[in-house]
């Protein structure tokens, strides 16, 4: 039972929900990681630089988490979730189909930022129908279902694109597949049973009809988003350390390896906060991203890229559905889907500054006082959740 803060008795919903939702998450990250690990080489082949890896990493996970805002608000305007849930999966999917046609960076960059749209428009409904359909006292468990089901379709995705990649295909042609992955995630998403509630015709898109702890803690969470910029770096940050061939092999099994624990760990880590509270495991997680980001700026042996991609994966654990779960927590249902969704948005904003400033640094300054960055700011988020004073959930 978590420690920071009280639990108000909650409601039990429809509990298929959660695994049909973490297969069809399984699907769709089988096919986004297939292109995931692959995408920075792409960028770079197509004649992009640091600056293009930072601007289509920090753009693309940015602007369409900015759409979670009005996606979020609407499904409790409509009292609905499923139906933007479908239409997020879907346009994804249909973006993917265009990636093997660009010739030029720029066309990823439009791409990329239509594919991730896709996410903006789903993600905000999907929780929520995750946060509904599971006890307060569950919660972190459900999130952390969630999210190791879409990393273990990560790690068969990033298996995939190294096998594919052996086997001799061309960038172009694992997109494809990846492509035609996708369509594979709208079958378990038809059982999915939509959360229906009363429309909220009060809604609002105000930060001021939120919970002052949920306030205080979008901005700290803002604040890590600004650290934690795009994975695309730690891809280019590991090909340093090869040539030839394995420019590309070594950095895709790698990639797996951050997946493997990154799904692994996912599970335990969301019960870990169910019981000791969300709180404290964010601290924990935001204070070893430092310690992780600080490593791959000094890093200077392969073994330690190991060492750091384990750690790497294990941050993304820790943190990745935990914030989900404790905004959750703190947010009211009939306006769940809101409060996720300007949650989200206000990382995103942060995810823009932190692309735009890794890129500009790496450019600029190497790959080592990007990572310094990441990890000077992830301690600054770290101390500020330390110091939140204890919180109360809301049913």
């Amino acid at each position: 039972m978590p420690k920071d803060y009280t639990i108000p008795k909650t409601k039990d919903s429809s509990k298929s929900n959660i695994p049909l939702l973490g297969l069809v998450s399984l699907l769709n990250d089988i096919s986004s990681e297939i292109i995931q690990p692959i995408l920075p080489l792409f960028i770079i082949y197509l004649g992009g630089g640091g600056v293009a890896v930072g601007l289509i990493g920090g753009l693309s996970d940015g602007i369409p988490s900015i759409l979670q805002i009005f996606s979020g608000y609407w499904a409790d305007r409509l009292g609905r979730r499923k139906p933007l849930v479908i239409a997020g999966y879907g346009l994804s999917a249909l973006s993917k189909l265009f990636f093997p046609l660009s010739t030029i960076w720029q066309h990823i960059f439009i791409l990329r930022i239509f594919e991730r749209s896709g996410k903006g428009i789903r993600s905000a409904p999907r929780d929520a129908i995750i946060a509904d359909s599971a006890t307060l006292e569950n919660r972190g468990r459900g999130f952390g279902i969630l999210r190791a089901m879409d990393t273990t379709g990560a790690v068969i995705g990033s298996a995939l694109a190294y096998l594919l990649w052996k086997a001799g295909l061309d960038f172009r042609m694992i997109f494809v597949i990846a492509a035609l992955v996708a369509v594979l995630s709208f079958a378990p998403l038809v059982r999915v049973k939509d959360v229906v509630r009363a429309p909220n015709d009060h809604n609002s898109l105000r930060l001021s009809s939120l919970s002052p702890d949920l306030n205080r803690f979008m901005i700290i969470a803002s604040l890590f988003a600004l650290a934690n910029f795009s994975y695309m770096f730690f891809i280019l940050r590991a090909q340093q350390f090869f040539s030839g061939a394995l420019a590309v092999g070594a950095p895709l099994l790698l990639y797996i390896l951050f997946n493997i624990f990154y799904a692994g760990l996912a599970i335990p880590s969301g019960v870990i906060s169910d019981r000791i509270g969300r709180k404290n495991v964010l601290t924990l997680g935001y204070a070893l991203f430092a310690l992780v980001a600080l490593g791959f700026a000094y890093v200077s042996s392969t073994g330690g890229l190991v060492i750091l991609f384990i750690l790497y994966g294990s941050v993304f654990a820790i943190v990745d559905g935990a914030q989900s779960a404790f905004v959750s927590d703190l947010s009211h249902s009939q306006s769940r889907s809101t409060s996720l969704g300007i949650y989200y948005g206000s990382v995103g904003i942060a995810s823009i500054i932190s692309g735009a400033v890794a890129g500009e640094l790496w450019q600029s300054s190497g790959a080592k006082w990007t990572f310094l960055f990441g990890a000077v700011v992830a301690a600054i988020a770290a101390l500020a959740l330390l110091r939140m004073k204890k919180i109360e959930a809301i049913a």
